[in-house]
């Protein structure tokens, strides 16, 4: 297992739908941690490597939901 951390910033304000959305991405295959930032508009996302590539990852975020700003 291959451990990567990226750091997103969030696309729109944090609010209950979105840290529902959040809590719910915990169970997507090969996310290991997602973290909300202290300041509450950036995201940590751990994930297996050896199991998703980036553009997966980022996918599987804005599949669920989840606004993120990719750059």
């Amino acid at each position: 297992m291959t451990k990567v951390q990226l750091h997103y910033d969030l696309a729109r304000p944090l609010d209950d739908a979105l840290l529902q959305r959040i809590a719910s991405a915990h169970g997507i295959y090969g996310f290991e941690r997602i973290q909300v930032a202290p300041s509450l508009d950036k995201l940590l996302v751990e994930y297996d490597a050896s199991r998703l590539s980036r553009a997966k990852v980022e996918a599987a975020l804005h599949g669920a939901g989840i606004p993120v700003r990719v750059g």
